[in-house]
């Protein structure tokens, strides 16, 4: 049950936000159990965003997954979601932030898993 959240300083075109979330997809396999069957994606374009003091093209992306994963499933999602970033939005991958929260409490129809 994972949840990926990218907010950006870009207009984000309907065709690319659809890539965008496809990519996405594909990239939480890098946590092993997750997959998109379960992915909940969220784009927020067009915001303000500043950062290093710039208004240039920045992302900041959150994700939330039930349960944990490891370090390096981390690190290879956040490579994942940096490439996606850059060869999607254009945004280079110094300029995008990726925040984790693991969680052992989420709810879904009506129940906590």
């Amino acid at each position: 049950m994972p949840f990926i959240n990218v907010k950006t300083n870009k207009q984000v075109a309907a065709d690319v936000a659809e890539s965008v979330k496809s990519k996405l997809g594909q990239a939480v396999t890098a946590i092993p159990g997750k997959s998109e069957g379960w992915l909940m994606v969220g784009l927020e374009d067009g915001g303000k965003l500043w950062f290093k003091g710039s208004d240039a093209p920045a992302a900041m992306v959150q994700v939330s997954i039930f349960g944990s994963a490891s370090s390096g499933a981390l690190t290879d999602l956040t490579g994942r979601i940096c490439g996606i970033m850059s060869t999607d939005l254009g945004i280079p991958a110094d300029r995008v932030y990726v925040s984790y929260m693991c969680t052992d409490n989420w709810g879904w129809n009506n129940m906590n898993f």
